[in-house]
């Protein structure tokens, strides 16, 4: 798909997000005395433990930010709220500012943060496989992500290091919404399917499916989701963007060193309905992958990853300029704070 279609399509989504579920926490209506921000997250995951943790231990609030947070369900959906003026601040994979960027967009996205280093989505296959290699998945259907999104982008992205071409050795259902794959593949959809947690223990809690491979230990290090809000924004708001980060700098020194378990005690009351017993060991899996980073900074190598991926996958003709959309003043200061 063109970036053209694909933006279309993003913008196209702005009214039905207005119209979408959302998710309210850390806000009890606008705070007296506290800079309000909202932030639209592609997802609501244990993936992005770092974040909650910084929600659940006050950081925001520390920090002097009364956080808002929403829920997008898909990178579309989070980067037309962000485009619309109904987020302040875009939580998704960075692929989505650089297609905003490619369309000539003056008012574009530009990246501040980046908070995990790995994908966060595994394989999933029906039975247990403990000697798992990727040519198994040679002709099989796999439910996959949407075209042009980190995700599908990542799995492909994998497959082509394994000698195989997704468009031929591979049949790949990207007709599945964000977040209903799980449950297509419990209904008897796909021979394999690609989920992110709790999605991913939940199917072998049931006994429906089983993680035979982590794409994020698979692709190796890539800047899968960062933090981004439009260039005016940042112009006008660099306190309040400053102080949102340093408070997620902390959220990140928290899960660098503390235990999974101590991790899954904070942020527990964010997935009311998984056990902590469940939290834990989701933590765990993300831990030991080396999924978070130590830090905010977006470096350039990354961003060069990005750009590499988007070009395999077909998703990008032109290159566009790192330091046109990452801005990593805000990480830095947060790291040089941190180190005081």
């Amino acid at each position: 798909m063109k970036t053209g279609k694909l933006m279309k399509r993003m913008l196209a989504c702005i009214l039905a997000f207005m119209m979408s579920v959302t998710v309210f926490t850390g806000c009890d209506g606008k705070k007296s005395g506290l800079t309000h921000v909202t932030l639209n997250e592609v997802a609501h995951s244990i993936f992005y433990a770092p974040q909650y943790v910084a929600i659940e231990n006050g950081y925001f609030e520390e920090e002097g930010i009364d956080l808002e947070l929403v829920t997008g369900f898909g990178a579309d959906k989070t980067m037309s709220a962000l485009v619309s003026g109904e987020a302040d601040v875009g939580f998704m994979g960075a692929e989505a500012s650089v297609y905003l960027y490619s369309e000539g967009a003056s008012d574009y996205a530009v990246n501040f943060a980046q908070l995990t280093q790995r994908a966060g989505n595994f394989l999933v296959a029906r039975k247990p496989i403990d000697d798992f290699t990727w040519d198994m998945i040679k002709d099989k259907d796999v439910l996959g992500g949407r075209k042009g999104g980190m995700p599908e982008m990542v799995f492909e992205y994998i497959l082509k290091k394994n000698n195989m071409d997704p468009a031929i050795d591979v049949k790949i259902n990207q007709s599945i919404d964000f977040g209903s794959t799980a449950a297509a593949f419990s209904g008897g959809q796909g021979d394999y399917t690609i989920e992110f947690e709790p999605a991913a223990t939940a199917l072998e809690s049931a006994g429906e499916g089983y993680v035979v491979a982590s794409l994020g230990v698979e692709s190796g290090y890539v800047p899968y989701t960062s933090y981004c809000a439009t260039k005016d924004y940042l112009a006008e708001n660099a306190d309040a963007i400053g102080k949102f980060t340093k408070a997620l700098q902390k959220g990140m020194e928290y899960v660098n060193t503390h235990t999974p378990k101590e991790i899954a005690e904070v942020i527990a009351p964010q997935f009311e309905e998984t056990d902590v017993e469940t939290i834990e060991t989701i933590v765990t899996r993300y831990y030991e992958q080396d999924t978070w980073k130590d830090n905010l900074v977006f470096e350039e190598s990354s961003f060069d990853l990005l750009q590499n991926i988007l070009s395999d996958a077909g998703e990008l003709s032109n290159r566009v300029p790192y330091d046109k959309l990452v801005d990593t003043r805000y990480a830095e200061e947060a790291l040089k704070e941190s180190k005081k």
